[in-house]
């Protein structure tokens, strides 16, 4: 393993340092965007305060994120505080659009998380945690909308600490008054009472020195958590000694940089309640570039691992993580630099793809508005044209020290329609269209049914595929009707079996033979596919790099096409085990194809079964619905796993049901309950359904 590294300079540290790059990341509804566009207006990025209930959040650029009043595609912006560099991603909240989360993650150094304060931990704040778990991403917590009825920071604490046991966390705030009459918090680290008046400018406040006997108390209980995560800590609570301001901050960075510790604020955004404090936490607790391990990849040649310092002297290394038309149709990609320096005009070389390609232009981008740049340095963000071929999970780098890093988790989708236009004149631009989406968004597909001639889309539930074609409508203009929604199916086996596939021709006068037996066996669900080469076959000295390759690529040819309708097979593992030559005959395309046909047997001799996506739904209502609601799960072949208390005669519940069988629940359950109760679903996996 290589870890050639130079430090920065003493003024690139500097500038290093001040930056943080952080994400804003949230169960739908929980104020995300509200308490970003706060944020700005904080700092004086923007100068009127957009609210979302009027569509006019800066940050929600999209005409039907405003419509909707939810966020779709991620948001790039920068601002300033207290001489910190801050480069904000707002992501969606719907688990729809969850790969704009699951790819800012991917390059972000930090995050905020928020939560409503009366709900505590939903469904989709638990899945985009788990994202930055997977990450090793370290956040802060924002307990939001304290002043609603219902709001309980010990008890959205409490959720916390039930649902996320890989982190301590601890509340560094301590609330004055609670739902209507929350005006404030007592600051436990700096040992003041803070009140805000109800002004429209969250950087209005009110700061009285000192704290309750209880504000000391709740003060001692976060040392004490602390002190597991930190040595400093430890020791002033073993020695009874007091651990100042200073020390306290400088405790909770190191904590929290360590991804085990997570602080707890409280605020409400809306009432502008708590907003700078957020922003001076965000500085003293998340982390610079500098802060972080230096990022490792793979030498696209050599394969061998490689570290790399975030030093702007340095030869280039950036990943692609998004790519965008914005508004205007022109594609721009963002690009987060890990080292290096990035000049208009430079040649990048994509060591994802192998080939050199030119930046036209180098942005600043505010949400929609874009500020040109001459050039960006190591731990920035920023917006770049020019770049033709580039896709989502590139790596960019320098021709001379190439590098590869890891990639962006893609998702499948998992439901489809059929998409068509008013005229046959309009199909051509429509897949022209379609291509266009499809450059943005890793997570929709698009193609021909092979039996109708039909054009499918496909992507991860009824809203995304909807706000595909309303932007069809839109940015294309584009009329399009859209057919039911319909899910994607799955295939697996339910045993084990053996096959042999043989290709034997005469090609141009000369013989040609390739010969393959494997055995295929069922994995786990969520195993996707498994390929390997039994021992013997491993160690033939006729399989060369090529040869093992192309039986690989039959093997998955073969699975895409399925065993029982034409689904693609996954929970599957392949192993060859066995292949036979003959000397002057064998060719290595002969394999691909023997490999396919012996795997399409051996899996119609396996019992194939269909899977068809499930969805865990949870759905919170009023108390006196609970027995409808449970019996229009049931009526939708849901099974019920769990129906908790969350108090003021509210119940949540949890339960999981075929995705086809909840198309148009939403519909059935504001009937219901008159419009009270409110569902979230998210795939959960495919699986037999009875």
């Amino acid at each position: 393993m290589s870890t050639a590294a130079t430090p920065p300079s003493k003024a690139a540290e500097k500038r290093m340092r001040a930056i943080r790059n952080l994400g804003i990341m949230a169960h739908i509804d929980a104020g995300k965007t509200t308490v970003t566009e706060r944020l700005l207006f904080a700092a004086g990025r923007t100068h009127k305060m957009g609210e979302v209930h009027e569509g006019q959040a800066v940050m929600d650029w999209m005409d039907q994120e405003r419509e909707r009043g939810i966020t779709i595609t991620s948001a790039v912006t920068s601002l300033a505080w207290r001489g910190h560099e801050l480069h904000l991603v707002d992501t969606p909240g719907h688990v729809d659009f969850t790969i704009e989360v699951e790819r800012s993650l991917r390059v972000l150094d930090g995050a905020v998380a928020v939560f409503d304060a009366g709900h505590g931990v939903e469904p989709q704040s638990e899945a985009v945690w788990r994202q930055a778990d997977r990450y090793h991403v370290p956040r802060i917590a924002f307990a939001n909308k304290m002043d609603r009825v219902g709001a309980d920071l010990d008890a959205t604490l409490a959720s916390m600490r039930a649902r996320f046991k890989a982190q301590a966390i601890a509340a560094v705030q301590r609330p004055v008054g609670t739902e209507g009459a929350f005006g404030g918090f007592e600051d436990l680290v700096g040992r003041r009472t803070v009140r805000f008046p109800d002004v429209e400018d969250p950087r209005a406040m009110e700061v009285r020195e000192g704290i309750s006997p209880e504000g000391e108390a709740a003060r001692q209980a976060l040392l004490a958590v602390l002190a597991d995560h930190d040595e400093a800590a430890a020791e002033a609570l073993l020695g009874d000694a007091d651990l100042g301001e200073a020390g306290m901050k400088a405790a909770l960075r190191r904590a929290t940089l360590t991804g085990r510790f997570v602080p707890l604020l409280c605020g409400a955004a809306l009432r502008n309640k708590g907003i700078p404090q957020l922003l001076d936490a965000i500085c003293d607790y998340l982390p610079s570039p500098l802060d972080l391990p230096p990022v490792r990849g793979h030498h696209p040649k050599t394969h061998a691992e490689e570290v790399r310092a975030g030093d702007e002297a340095g030869p280039l290394l950036a990943l692609a993580f998004k790519v965008s038309l914005l508004d205007e149709g022109r594609r721009f990609v963002f690009l987060r630099i890990y080292a290096g320096r990035l000049a208009e005009g430079a040649e990048v070389w994509n060591a994802s793809l192998g080939k050199a390609e030119r930046v036209t232009r180098l942005l600043l981008v505010h949400a929609v508005q874009k500020t040109r740049i001459a050039q960006a340095a190591a731990g920035q963000i920023v917006a770049v044209m020019g770049l033709k071929e580039t896709r989502t999970g590139d790596t960019l780098t320098d021709r001379e020290h190439p590098l590869l890093l890891e990639r962006i988790s893609a998702y499948e989708p998992v439901i489809s329609q059929a998409i068509e236009t008013s005229t046959q004149a309009e199909r051509e631009p429509l897949q022209e269209a379609l291509a266009r989406v499809a450059d943005e968004d890793p997570t929709f597909r698009y193609g021909e049914d092979r039996e109708t001639g039909q054009l499918l889309v496909s992507g991860m539930g009824e809203l995304h595929l909807e706000v595909v074609a309303e932007r069809l409508r839109r940015e294309f203009r584009l009329q399009v009707r859209t057919g039911r929604p319909q899910v994607l199916l799955r295939e697996t086996i339910r045993g084990e079996a053996t096959a042999e596939g043989t290709f034997e021709r005469t090609l141009d006068d000369e013989p040609v033979y390739g010969q393959v037996a494997v055995r295929v066996a069922p994995l786990p669900r969520g195993g996707g596919f498994r390929f390997a080469l039994a021992p013997e076959v491993a160690a033939l000295p006729q399989l060369r790099a090529e040869v093992r390759e192309l039986l690989e690529a039959g093997a998955r040819e073969a699975s895409e096409s399925g065993a029982l309708a034409g689904h693609p097979l996954q929970d599957v593992e392949v192993t060859v085990t066995g292949v036979g030559w003959r000397e002057g005959a064998s060719r290595p395309f002969a394999y691909k194809v023997a490999a396919a046909d012996a795997v399409r047997t051996a899996a119609a001799r396996a019992g194939p079964v269909l899977l068809e996506p499930v969805a865990r739904v949870e759905v919170v209502t009023p108390e006196e619905s609970l027995g409808e609601i449970i019996g229009s799960l049931d009526r939708r072949k849901g099974a019920i796993l769990d129906v908790a208390d969350r108090g003021h005669g509210v119940k949540v519940i949890t339960s999981e049901a075929p995705l086809r069988s909840l198309f148009g629940y939403a519909t059935e359950l504001r009937s219901l309950t008159q419009g009270r109760a409110v569902f979230t679903m998210r795939f959960d996996r495919f699986d037999t359904v009875g």
